[in-house]
């Protein structure tokens, strides 16, 4: 059996369950997503300006990541046609909504910092 795009999709998108909190996690869980996401709802990135903007990334995590927040409809990537070539990360409308959620989760930890690290 050959293997396809599709097939490969299909077998690294997220099985979606009842409780939408786990739903929403399995999108944006790990170390890197919700730092990507959080740069990109302060406005449009390239690729470059995002690698300098978090700290300890690296590329190979970055492009993955990126990806993987392309296919589950988080992020807009958007290939200009110019040489040379011009690639702009955005979010989607769902992702933007999500902004706000990462600020206030920022400010809760700035506001437990202290009685959460010991």
């Amino acid at each position: 059996m050959a293997t396809t795009a599709k097939s490969i999709k299909q077998a690294t998108t997220p099985v979606f369950g009842v409780c939408p909190v786990e739903n929403a996690l399995k999108l944006i869980s790990g170390k890197w997503k919700p730092v990507i996401l959080f740069q990109l709802s302060k406005g449009t990135h390239r690729f470059g300006e995002l690698e300098r903007a978090i700290t300890g990334i690296t590329q190979r995590i970055l492009i993955l990541q990126l990806r993987e927040l392309e296919r589950d409809g988080l992020v807009i990537r958007k290939v200009y046609t110019e040489v040379p070539p011009k690639v702009e990360y955005s979010l989607t409308k769902a992702a933007a909504d999500m902004g706000p959620i990462l600020t206030t989760f920022g400010e809760w930890f700035e506001s437990h910092a202290d009685d959460l690290i010991q």
